[in-house]
């Protein structure tokens, strides 16, 4: 049995957007897009650099990542490289996915003062 929905025209959309979550699997690529949503201006790789500890082949790679993938834009002045959220609704993207988690985790927080709640179990012998 095969899964309509994917075999329908709709499957190349499905695999754009996976993809884009692929290059959102990182959390280096999530600390630099944090970093660059919160800069009005074009961000320059150095203050990228020394906000993130990444090393600067490893932040090179990841921001080619975002790159491909249209999440970011850069340019070059003189030998600086700036970068720039290519979209504002990846802003929104980002935010929406940290109400998400802490949503989740007061939910799990209160399941867990729940249990703490529950009336003590004998030990076995």
């Amino acid at each position: 049995m095969t899964d309509s929905v994917l075999d329908g025209p709709e499957r190349p959309l499905y695999e754009i957007k996976a993809n884009l979550f692929k290059a959102l699997a990182h959390p280096a690529r999530i600390r630099v897009l944090e970093i660059l949503s919160v800069n009005e201006e074009p961000t320059p790789v150095s203050s990228i650099l020394a906000a993130t500890d990444i090393e600067p082949t490893l932040l090179s790679q990841h921001l080619a990542v975002l790159k491909r993938h249209h999440v970011v834009s850069g340019h070059r002045v003189g030998n600086a490289v700036y970068y720039t959220i290519a979209h504002p609704k990846i802003a929104e993207l980002l935010l929406i996915a940290r109400m998400f988690l802490a949503d989740t985790l007061a939910a799990q927080q209160d399941q867990l003062e729940a249990v703490g709640s529950l009336p003590p179990i004998g030990t076995a012998r």
